[in-house]
């Protein structure tokens, strides 16, 4: 086996490339980590990846590397600041940065870098070559020769260049009182580029040096200003990453063994002496980092696997075994604690791309004393002494007081838990009757709004100068009975008239009209693009013009998982529609098989939300009907079925029905209505004809008394659903946000470059057509509208998660997030896709950056249970508080979110009306840190709960197929038979646990 070269401490980037390409499948149990850790959120979003991250001794800021420079694929070094959220740039930019420190007492910071490197921009070229083409290479981190270190103030200025040796200088840091540096370097590798008078290398040693260079790095220590270098440690094996303990008396580092494999960690007195081993790991143990205590520390090791790195901790004297305390799969590493020793940051591969990133958690120092005192006690502690040493004595080591960190501040204190409660109590009340559109209680929940917005002075942009923007939407179709008959004459027979709603009905997007002719079977009735054995055409070879077209509902049954998979993409009632109508019918008539779930049933009315016309005549018909027809023929429908299901070539996929003609007409009128959006403007400072605004959105309507995607349980049929979390939530949110800006202009109008409109929009539960309507009717034009911000569903946050969609429409959003998380303190889920079944949808395809807030499903969605005292008000304060900064960002700064454009994916699926298969799940759709699909209810009574699944179970796999995300469950939920035992694999407190479900037909 290829020996792989071993890690150094700056090389977090390559070290997690090198993670994501060997790590094998595992299962994260990230609530194991709650002993010590609470509050874990990402810290850094901006950025292909960033990593080492080291407080400022008053715990403020935090400097730390980024790939992020647009014309530089390498690390430079940033400067967080917790108070305000900005970052900055301290490296030159040019070349390669790693390992920055702070200096106490001081304005100075230190970073190694490769700047002054003649071939610098030649790298940095073949690099990004070699990235933009593709290939990705298995990391090995080179030691930059160039690499030296070097000081500057916080804002890069006062550069100067500490060490000057030929070799890698790198992975350095200050003691306590900021005099001294200790660091690595690789110089005794280039005895003859750096003068080492009496230094030669051996072959062997030169051999060494081409292809494991780290081998030569070793420990030392200078002052502060570059001066009486000295070096440390002389043991062969690579020792590096030195820090200072509190006290200042002793450095902590990591060292190598010969073969590069395994690593331990160490600590010195300042001069190399007394040398003592904390940890005897049998792995690569590296990144020691001291609690300000002085009582222990944390560091990473691959004890568990080679590519799963995690942190543990150990006692200061390493008398005791090493705790674990991070339980995630693949990289969490570089832990740091802030000065006060309350916080911990850390690098991490938990993102959803496996990207490494800064991570931030509370620490419990309390958990960790306690779990310390009870662990066992090293075997190797008195028998192992460093290597080197003479003595495996140990030394009690005094601790400095701790450092209080200073409290962020929080600005906006207009926007109040109780505020957005008054406006819930007041949507979500039983007398607006769950604000259906078009309904009265959507009327009084729009002027309840628009006087919010007059009341703060905002200007009315509606029709007629009002603050209502009226548009029409289809409101229903009604059937008229009289007009609406199916009639059946076979040859010699007399006509024999079906009855409506008994042996047919009627779709909803049916045209009106009628028709009279032969009648054509065409199988499924699907027209899928692809070449033979992809495709699928049951039109092919037929005549069908001016014909009325009979096809079943659904798709072929007997197929392999994959390819029902691949047909259920057509496989909805309006594609089957549109295929008929594309080859000449007149009429198209769909049937339930005998083979099929729901088998003879008419369709539900509710199976198809579309209440505008396909341009065709179309009805559901019964089993007694379709027996009537291929009677007349002399087919045995289960029979032909049954062929097509397992998609048999000699099979006759279509025919004309000999000695049958039907005569079918549709009577339906669709009733219009109108409701209308709430729309207000504040202006910008300096106004001007064509100048840029933001839009701030959400959606006020709901869906009444649950007439239409109402998931009512057995009981709650009928009553008021008063939409509290979806979307009361998200439309308080925009009045609050509306008065704190309004209140912010007022006082300082020159942040407001740009104007806000305000829009509270109806008819989203229809199909986003109240603000589908506006970006068609703009207020002002909608090339000048720079974002558009949306609310819907923010109110049930849950374990600190807050969603943000749409992260893929600008290159803008990571870095102003990131700014504006840094003191709200979410852990965030970062979703790129902008096409979200939501108003931003309205506004993205039309060239408009998006960004939607959202806290996730739950089990009361669409329920009559929704209501105003399920919502979470403290966090939804918190919502509103980041929203206003980062939507004053937006409006203030100078440069406009940028447009990114993404291509719609294709979905997986046909849909809900193709799903047949009904578990009982309710799944949670806020991603989060793991692989699978989170339950936030179980039906009572259905599948999932008759099988043992239960709320909270993480579903990660389904007959057969592994389950990373919701994607992968509905695709796979289309592939289950009904009636047929398939297995199920949840995950429960970290235990996989294998049951057994029974899909039933979904009604």
């Amino acid at each position: 086996m290829k020996r792989i070269q071993r890690i150094g401490y700056s090389t977090l980037a390559g070290l997690l490339l090198m993670l994501t390409a060997l790590a094998a499948a595992g299962e994260s149990d990230t609530g194991k980590e709650s002993q010590y850790l609470s509050n874990v959120r990402q810290l850094i979003y901006e950025g292909k990846r960033s990593g080492e991250g080291y407080f400022s001794p008053d715990g403020n800021f935090l400097i730390f590397q980024s790939e992020r420079e647009p014309e530089n694929p390498f690390f430079q070094i940033y400067i967080l600041s917790f108070e305000s959220g900005d970052s900055w740039r301290v490296s030159p930019g040019r070349g390669k940065t790693t390992c920055a420190f702070f200096r106490p007492g001081t304005d100075e910071v230190l970073f190694a870098s490769s700047h002054l490197d003649a071939g610098a921009a030649a790298k940095q070229k073949a690099e990004y070559e070699i990235r933009n083409s593709g290939q990705e290479r298995r990391y090995s981190w080179d030691y930059d020769a160039s690499m030296d270190i070097f000081s500057a103030n916080r804002d890069g200025g006062n550069l100067k260049r500490l060490t000057a040796s030929y070799g890698y200088d790198a992975e350095a840091s200050y003691s306590p009182d900021g005099s001294k540096i200790a660091f690595c370097s690789l110089r005794n590798g280039y005895p003859a580029e750096n003068s080492l008078k009496g230094v030669t290398l051996s072959d062997q040693e030169k051999k060494r040096l081409e292809v494991d260079p780290s081998y030569f790095g070793e420990i030392y220590i200078m002052n502060a200003d570059g001066s009486d270098q000295k070096r440390l440690t002389d043991w062969p094996g690579y020792d590096g990453g030195p820090f200072f303990s509190p006290d200042g008396q002793r450095i902590i580092w990591r060292h190598f063994d010969e073969g590069g494999l395994l690593a331990d960690v160490y600590t010195m007195k300042l001069d190399g002496s007394d040398r003592r081993r904390l940890t005897d790991f049998g792995a690569m143990s590296w990144g020691p980092y001291y609690h300000p205590s002085g009582e222990y520390v944390l560091f990473a090791s691959n004890k568990l696997g080679f590519t799963n790195f995690e942190v543990y901790m150990v006692d200061a004297q390493g008398e005791k075994e090493p705790l674990r305390i991070t339980y995630t799969n693949g990289f969490d590493g570089l832990p740091v604690f802030s000065p006060d020793g309350k916080k911990l940051v850390w690098t991490s591969a938990r993102t959803p791309g496996s990207e490494s990133q800064l991570f931030m958690a509370e620490w419990n120092h309390e958990a960790a004393l306690a779990a310390l005192q009870a662990a066992p006690a090293r075997n190797a502690a008195s028998s192992n002494p460093a290597p080197g040493s003479g003595s495996a004595s140990l030394d009690v080591v005094t601790v400095p007081a701790t450092i209080t960190v200073s409290p962020v501040k929080i600005s906006s204190p207009q926007i109040a838990a109780a505020d957005l409660l008054a406006s819930v109590q007041y949507l979500a009340a039983d007398e607006l009757e769950g604000r259906m559109t078009g309904s009265m209680g959507a009327r009084k929940a729009a002027d309840f709004i628009a006087d919010h917005f007059r009341n703060l002075g905002l200007r009315p942009v509606g029709d007629n100068n009002s603050y209502f923007q009226e548009f029409p939407f289809p409101a229903g179709v009604k059937i008229l009975p009289e007009k609406s008959q199916l009639t059946i004459t076979r040859q010699n027979e007399k006509p024999v008239s079906m009855k409506l709603e008994q042996d047919f009905r009627l779709l909803p997007f049916t045209a009106d009209g009628e028709a009279e002719g032969e009648v054509v079977f065409v199988g499924y009735g699907l027209s899928v693009p692809g070449e033979s054995g992809k495709g699928y055409d049951s039109y092919a070879g037929l005549d069908v013009k001016d014909k009325i077209v009979l096809a079943l509902r659904y798709a072929p049954e007997a197929v392999s998982v994959e390819r029902r998979q691949a047909l259920n993409a057509y496989a909805g009632l309006q594609y089957k529609a549109m295929a008929a109508r594309k080859n000449g019918a007149k009429a198209l008539l769909i049937l339930s098989g005998p083979n099929s779930p729901n088998a003879g049933e008419l369709i539900s009315l509710s199976a198809d939300r579309s209440l505008g016309s396909a341009g065709i005549l179309a009805a559901s018909i019964g089993g007694k009907t379709a027996q009537m027809l291929f009677a007349a023929a002399g087919r045995d429908l289960k029979k032909i079925q049954s062929e097509l299901d397992m998609e048999n070539p000699h099979a006759e996929s279509g025919f004309i029905l000999p000695g049958v003609n039907v005569k079918f007409s549709a009577g339906v009128e669709r009733e219009k209505k109108t409701d209308r959006n709430v729309l207000a403007l504040l202006p910008p400072a300096e106004e001007s004809a064509g100048g840029e605004y933001l839009i701030i959105g959400a959606h006020y309507d709901h869906i009444g008394y649950g007439e239409i995607g109402s998931l009512a349980r057995k009981g709650e049929e009928g009553q008021i659903h008063n939409g509290a979390d979806d979307n009361a939530s998200g439309a308080s949110m925009v009045m609050e946000l509306a008065a704190a800006l309004a209140d912010a202009r007022q006082k300082n109008s020159a942040d407001f470059r740009r104007g806000i409109l305000f829009a509270l929009w109806s008819g989203e539960e229809l199909g986003i057509i109240g603000s589908s309507y506006f970006a068609e009717h703009p207020a002002a034009p909608l090339e000048k509208a720079a974002a558009y911000v949306n609310f819907d569903m923010v109110g049930r946050m849950k374990d600190n998660t807050l969603l943000l969609q749409g992260i893929g429409s600008s290159s803008a959003w990571k870095k102003l997030i990131e700014k504006r998380n840094v003191p709200a303190g979410f852990n965030l889920v970062l979703q790129d896709d902008p096409y979200q079944p939501t108003d931003v949808t309205a506004f993205y395809p039309r060239g408009v950056p998006v960004l939607g807030f959202f806290t996730g499903s739950h089990e009361d969605y669409n329920r009559p249970s929704d209501d105003t005292e399920t919502l979470n008000y403290p966090d939804m304060e918190r919502i509103g508080k980041f929203a206003y900064n980062l939507i004053l960002d937006l409006a203030k700064q100078a440069e406009r979110p940028d447009y990114v454009k993404v291509e719609r994916k294709q979905q997986q699926g046909g849909g809900r009306e193709t799903l047949r298969a009904y578990l009982g799940t309710v799944p949670d759709f806020v991603p989060g840190e793991i692989e699978g699909v989170r339950l936030s209810s179980v039906r009572a009574g259905g599948p999932a709960d008759k099988a043992g699944v239960k709320e909270g179970d993480i579903i990660v796999g389904l007959a057969g197929q592994k389950i990373s995300n919701i994607y992968d469950y509905t695709y796979a939920l289309e592939a289950v038979k009904i009636g047929e035992p398939t297995d199920v694999t949840v995950l429960r407190n970290g235990q996989e646990i294998k049951l057994t479900i029974v899909p039933e037909v979904r009604k």
